[in-house]
């Protein structure tokens, strides 16, 4: 299973995402699901990936020969993040058509994209590109996106998640999201990437790889749990408790 999550804020993107790729309870594997790709002071990009792992894989591999071979349509002549989001979806989708052909199993060859940066000239922003090539756009109420097993970490983002929210901020709460996830779904595993990227600069950003020993990543895990704890205990309290008199 999976796990990667980006978040949009004034400051700029944060990019998050796991690395553990589980075919079966006797085949799991590490993988980055995170590929990014930056010509500093022109433009910055990051995708992350959810699904078929070969499909993903080919993606990427297709994004980079058509740089290499300077094609038509490539990452580096496209001029906005609609535009690469659009270019993404289409090799999605044309990388499945092609894997299907060849299958004889009835594999699934489905995958996800979240696809975010900024182009020079351009606002950051952020894009979920699904299997079928199309996509949707994170907006000012909903400044997140996430792919695969999203369900955990998603409380603490519908919460904290806003445009205002600092950069280091956001980035915190992205690895309790992931913490969380983890903590939940064993197929979700480290290490976990993450990629801090601010607005305006159109330079690599900073990038940590956090693997579960990680110190600082132990201490989000931990400083989170203490502090439900501590919120729990400062929850109101039922009338009973405060009266003296036993419940019913």
């Amino acid at each position: 299973m999976t796990y990667c999550l980006t978040a949009h804020v004034a400051e700029g993107l944060i990019f998050c995402s796991d690395s553990r790729t589980n075919a079966g309870a006797d085949n799991v594997s590490i993988y980055s699901k995170m590929h990014s790709f930056c010509w500093p002071g022109d433009r910055f990009l990051c995708l992350l990936s959810a699904g078929n792992l070969a499909t993903a894989q080919g993606v990427v591999k297709r994004m980079q020969q058509d740089i290499d071979q300077d094609a038509e349509t490539h990452l580096l002549n496209l001029t906005s993040m609609a535009a690469a989001a659009d270019y993404v979806g289409l090799i999605n989708a044309g990388v499945q058509r092609n894997q299907t052909n060849r299958d004889t199993a009835n594999t699934n060859f489905e995958a996800t994209f979240i696809l975010g940066g900024q182009i020079n000239g351009d606002t950051p922003a952020t894009y979920m590109i699904y299997p079928q090539g199309n996509y949707i756009h994170e907006s000012s109420d909903h400044p997140f996106l996430q792919i695969g097993e999203i369900k955990y970490g998603k409380p603490i983002l519908d919460r904290v998640i806003s445009p205002d929210l600092s950069l280091e901020a956001a980035a915190r709460c992205a690895l309790v999201s992931m913490n969380s996830t983890m903590r939940s779904n064993v197929t979700v595993g480290p290490p976990v990437e993450l990629l801090i990227y601010r607005t305006n600069s159109l330079q690599p950003g900073r990038y940590l790889t956090l693997s579960e020993d990680d110190p600082f990543y132990r201490s989000i895990g931990e400083r989170w749990g203490q502090g439900l704890l501590k919120a729990l205990d400062d929850l109101p309290r039922f009338a009973w408790e405060t009266s003296g008199t036993p419940p019913a």
